[in-house]
């Protein structure tokens, strides 16, 4: 049994990583911390586990084997690098650090002490995903040319019930965050079309605050790759009813994902016209249920550190180009 535990409640999924280890039977919730008192309080009263208010105290605990950390992005590479010195192994929300040379940090500490990191890209894992990355790999898109892929919600836009959108005030602190949309949701597009199209050649973004937030709300980042394919990346928290799409256009064919509905035609399969895939690969394990596997038995994951680190490298590339108003190179 691996003990764990939660270290703070900031980010909107720290409640799903939450269940995820009640539900999973080898992991067991033995405390909570939160930089907030009260919000922390509350929390591990719904949970019926103690409250602590030192992270020292949780970190010097014995008792503790892992923890999972879902604090303001700006205090992970401390925090992280102060529980693998602790031997914690370590789940985290995306993204790792705001810079690349944080995460290099970071792996660094974790490959001293000898624990193990997994950073949630969930959608690496998806059947959907698998498929596109399947085709791919088969040769079914020929050589990939062009990549695009869009997730937006309207967690910005005012509504009856949440005057100020759905998403929590704290979500457009830069300071905490780093950033506004791209770095949260526009982490999936970014990660999902760098595992199919490879490493970067240059990044051009154009990053956009409609609501005015000192972060964007709406973002486009065109990418090219060193592999020669182009790809256009979208998110925003402002598009009410915006599917998730992934295109992939190659030499030899094309693929088209809206949410989990994979469509692709090749000259490879089937007479050339567009068709449905009758079974889609089985979904991989959750993030979390790899960080497991990883604990326990050393079990590769399929979310890799090339993969976590590409996201933020990826991410730096894009708000600094922003912020210069041309397209940046990647050394």
């Amino acid at each position: 049994m691996i003990n764990v535990a939660l270290l703070s409640k900031w980010h909107v999924h720290a409640e799903d990583y939450a269940q995820q280890v009640q539900e999973n039977k080898q992991l067991s919730l033995a405390c909570i911390w939160d930089e907030d008192t009260r919000r922390g309080k509350e929390w591990a009263d719904k949970w019926e586990v103690p409250f602590e208010e030192n992270l020292d105290t949780v970190l010097n605990d014995p008792h503790i084997d892992a923890v999972i950390i879902n604090t303001p992005t700006k205090w992970h590479t401390e925090i992280i690098q102060k529980a693998a010195a602790h031997k914690k192994h370590i789940f985290t929300e995306k993204v790792l650090a705001f810079t690349v040379e944080d995460c290099k940090k970071i792996y660094e500490t974790i490959e001293k002490e000898n624990v193990k990191l997994m950073v949630s890209l969930p959608r690496l894992t998806e059947s959907y995903f698998l498929y596109a990355e399947e085709a791919f790999k088969k040769g079914w898109l020929g050589n990939l040319t062009s990549i695009r892929c869009r997730l937006a919600h309207n967690g910005s836009v005012s509504t009856e019930t949440h005057p100020n959108g759905w998403l929590p005030s704290h979500f457009y602190d830069k300071d905490d965050c780093g950033g506004g949309a791209l770095i949260d949701l526009g982490a999936h597009p970014i990660y999902l079309t760098n595992r199919l199209a490879g490493p970067l050649a240059n990044v051009y973004s154009s990053l956009h605050s409609s609501l005015k937030h000192n972060v964007e709300d709406n973002a486009v980042v065109v990418t090219q790759y060193k592999s020669g394919a182009i790809g256009v990346l979208e998110t925003g928290f402002n598009s009410y009813g915006s599917p998730f799409q992934l295109e992939l256009y190659g030499t030899q064919g094309c693929l088209l994902i809206e949410d989990s509905k994979v469509r692709i035609k090749s000259t490879h399969l089937n007479k050339n016209e567009w068709s449905e895939p009758e079974v889609l690969p089985e979904s991989l394990p959750t993030a979390m249920e790899q960080w497991v596997h990883l604990i326990q038995n050393g079990t590769a994951p399929s979310i890799t550190k090339e993969d976590i680190i590409s996201l933020t490298l990826l991410n730096e590339a894009a708000y600094l180009s922003d912020k210069q108003g041309e397209k940046i190179t990647i050394e």
